[in-house]
């Protein structure tokens, strides 16, 4: 019998949820929602494919408190493992007021912070950059183009960080759900609170008094004030009360003091107005609109709701902020809709799956018009706003995901990061709509993501690896200035760029 029950436990087969509880339960929680570390949930874990998460696991994740368990676990538990944290949970677990009222952490009294910056570097022509190779976030001056300040960053920031309108304070979103508010002036953290499990991006309003996020998971937006206390929660829920939905995106629309969500679900894009003075929303009957007879809902802070027929994932807002072009899951096809009449209004032809949130707009022959990169194909479409038609489409080198410019350069910039010419970045004429040249600094490596300082003189290009940098060109000549060594830098935001709305960049 004892023989037997040797054999038997040779041969058994790993037990994934012991081991986790084990290993992981301390830093990620029991539940697999996160602790100290990130949550380990199938839509947390999208951009890490498994193969890598196994490596993880066995050799751990330099620069993090990520350690290696290669010396406890064989190489079957780590695979048992990683399938099990990519596993669905049988349940959707529960985040509503009272746990991001809980998970909030004060670092700093706000009482305490300085007045003015502690360094001496442009607080207007600062970049934000983003390093995902191993969760930190860099602070570099503009002017000099030398980092002034770096600091480890909660695990996978997701969608860029946005900032208050005198640029002082940035706001960053991890994809766990946790929202941080950072000091521009001393350089520190100073509050973070945890708005939903899983979390697509964030926005702050045009009077920087609110913030709001997105949120996979659970379906709902998370309303927060700028000290990030929690003031609402919105479930994203159709206007029949029957279906819930992920939200994709949310933005904010500033002329309109208001903010917009894209709802990946159901067929709806929804503005949810922060204005003292927003007319009261109609939620039913309604005998006379004149007098407010009949069914209403305050009209701050509740959805006004666009009923589309089709779904939309991503938009792009018309630089009056009056309308949205938008396009489906589906790709191939757009819709713009106006968002006072609250319909589409309009069709617009487009490839593949343009990234519309990458989108840009200038001035050409004395019509505004806006163009977009394509996830799917090699193409750039330039599309007049005025009347829809697509003015043209320029081939590119392969699918991309960013198109920048500014509006003191004559060129847009374009990646491919998305096809084997991933290491090219291609110059776009604005004027002639024809490719000015490519730029290939570094054979086989990703290059993606530009963005320009304050003046618009240089142009930042991201070398998307491990032992990667920030890659600087002039404007003008596209000529190398130098180098700026990094860890897998993604994103990268001007400050001035981003506050004054320039035209050549994601809002």
């Amino acid at each position: 019998m004892a023989l037997l029950a040797g054999a038997g436990g040779a041969l058994a087969q790993p037990q994934p949820e012991r081991l986790y509880i084990e290993h992981c339960a301390a830093c990620h929680g029991a539940d697999r929602l996160g602790a100290m570390g990130p949550a380990l949930l199938p839509e947390n874990l999208a951009r890490l494919r498994r193969p890598e998460a196994v490596q993880v696991i066995l050799q751990g994740r330099p620069a993090t408190q990520m350690p290696a368990y290669s010396d406890k676990l064989g190489a079957e538990e780590a695979q048992a493992l990683a399938e099990y944290i990519y596993a669905p949970l049988a349940a959707v677990p529960e985040w509503g007021e009272a746990q991001i009222r809980a998970s909030r952490i004060e670092h700093v009294k706000t009482a305490s912070l300085p007045r003015k910056p502690v360094h001496d570097a442009d607080p207007l022509n600062l970049f934000v950059v983003v390093e995902t190779g191993d969760h930190h976030v860099t602070i570099l001056d503009g002017d000099r183009l030398e980092p002034i300040h770096r600091f480890p960053s909660r695990f996978a920031l997701h969608g860029g960080p946005k900032f208050t309108p005198d640029g002082r304070y940035v706001f960053f979103a991890s994809r766990d759900g946790w929202i941080s508010k950072f000091d521009l002036y001393s350089l520190q953290t100073v509050v973070e609170v945890r708005a939903g499990i899983n979390t697509r991006n964030v926005a702050v309003s045009g009077d920087g008094r609110w913030v709001m996020a997105a949120n996979y998971l659970p379906h709902s937006l998370t309303l927060l004030d700028a000290d990030l206390n929690l003031v609402k929660v919105l479930e994203a829920r159709d206007r029949e009360g029957k279906t819930t939905s992920r939200v994709s995106a949310v933005y904010d629309a500033a002329p309109r003091k208001s903010f917009v969500a894209a709802l990946k679900d159901i067929p709806e894009v929804w503005e949810v107005s922060y204005d003292e003075k927003a007319e009261p929303i109609p939620a039913g009957l309604i005998h006379d609109f004149r007098y407010g007879e009949g069914a209403f809902i305050p009209g701050r802070f509740n959805p006004r709701r666009s009923v589309l027929d089709e779904y939309l994932d991503d938009f792009f807002f018309t630089p009056d902020y009056s309308a949205l072009m938008a396009t489906s899951r589906d790709g191939g096809k757009g819709q713009v809709v106006h968002l006072d009449v609250r319909r589409k209004i309009a069709s617009i032809d487009v490839p593949g799956m343009p990234h519309l949130a990458s989108g840009i707009t200038w001035q050409h022959q004395g019509r505004t018009v806006m163009a977009t990169p394509n996830l799917k194909q090699g193409v750039v479409t330039v599309i007049d706003i005025k009347d829809w038609r697509t003015v043209k489409e320029i081939r590119t080198l392969g699918p991309g995901f960013f198109m920048r410019s500014h509006e003191n350069t004559r060129y847009a910039w374009v990646d491919a990061m998305m096809s084997p010419r991933k290491d090219t970045l291609l110059v776009i004429d604005k004027q002639t709509l024809e490719v000015a040249g490519e730029l290939r600094p570094v054979p086989g490596k990703t290059l993606a993501h530009i963005e320009f300082t304050r003046d618009g003189r240089y142009a930042l290009a991201s070398l998307w690896e491990m032992d990667g940098a920030l890659i600087v060109f002039d404007a003008a000549t596209l000529k190398e200035v130098k180098r700026i060594p990094m860890k897998k830098p993604s994103g990268k935001y001007n400050v001035y760029n981003k506050i004054t709305r320039s035209e050549g960049t994601s809002h």
